[in-house]
């Protein structure tokens, strides 16, 4: 059975960070997840291929979502994150939410940031999630609750919901996903236990 490859295109600035130093980001996606990373520097193109030994299909789809966050401006270390079953990654195009203004998606991502990073931070600290946000997109990794309600935040900032109003649903959310994982804990525990 032939595998398709899968073709992905990044900012050419961002081909240096995935190369790395001395080829060292390449190599590791590469051994970490069974495949061959073919880099145009040229045109951003990037053809991620398995390795004939690698057995799990799935580490296609994990070392795809690595360029990609490498691509949406992640450090390598945040991105082989996704190596994890339970991580996930999830890119917010914002010019589906401003069109094509370059006001507008300006305005929108300083509303994203924050004054000195504050907004972004602040949601990074509460969800648990990594955000970046690059060029015309907002791209999430975490683990799937924590993912939803980075989300959940960002689309009410863009939606225009005032930052106080959007902080207040982080603080209540961070303490239901607390709460869940503790519960998560003791049900655990208590299956040891019994």
């Amino acid at each position: 059975m032939t595998e398709v490859p899968a073709r992905i295109k990044i900012p050419r600035d961002r081909i240096g960070v995935l190369i790395g130093p001395n080829g060292y980001v390449k190599r590791k996606i590469e051994n970490m997840c069974g495949v061959n990373l073919k880099i145009d520097s040229a045109s951003g193109d990037v053809e991620v291929t398995l390795k004939p030994e690698t057995v799990d299909p799935t580490s296609l789809f994990k070392a795809e979502n690595i360029v990609n966050a490498i691509g949406r401006g992640f450090s390598p270390e945040k991105a082989f994150k996704l190596n994890d079953d339970d991580v996930l990654l999830e890119v917010i195009d914002l010019y589906d939410y401003v069109g094509k203004s370059e006001s507008n998606l300006q305005r929108i991502k300083g509303r994203l940031i924050g004054e000195k990073g504050k907004t972004r931070k602040i949601t990074e600290e509460t969800t648990g999630a990594n955000i970046s946000i690059f060029g015309h997109t907002v791209a999430i990794i975490g683990e799937l609750d924590k993912l939803a309600a980075a989300k959940r935040a960002i689309q009410m900032l863009i939606s225009g919901s005032q930052h106080s109003t959007v902080y207040r649903w982080l603080h209540r959310k961070r303490r239901e996903l607390k709460k869940a994982e503790l519960e998560l804990w003791e049900t655990r525990g208590e299956r040891v236990a019994g």
